[in-house]
């Protein structure tokens, strides 16, 4: 009866894998979202100078 819950068990299993990718997914569209509006607000600004640049040129 002992060695039934003393088996170790090697290696992880699909679900294990597949519950790490979930996570890890989960965790980069939350960073993605939190980090869009400051992504955008850079992009505009670099847009803007760039403009700016190209009118003076």
């Amino acid at each position: 009866m002992l060695r039934i819950f003393s088996k170790k068990e090697k290696g992880a299993s699909l679900v294990e894998y597949a519950l790490l990718v979930a996570l890890i997914a989960l965790g980069s569209m939350a960073a993605m979202r939190l980090l869009s509006n400051n992504i955008s607000g850079a992009f505009s600004q670099s847009g803007s100078i760039l403009q700016d640049v190209s009118k003076a040129g």
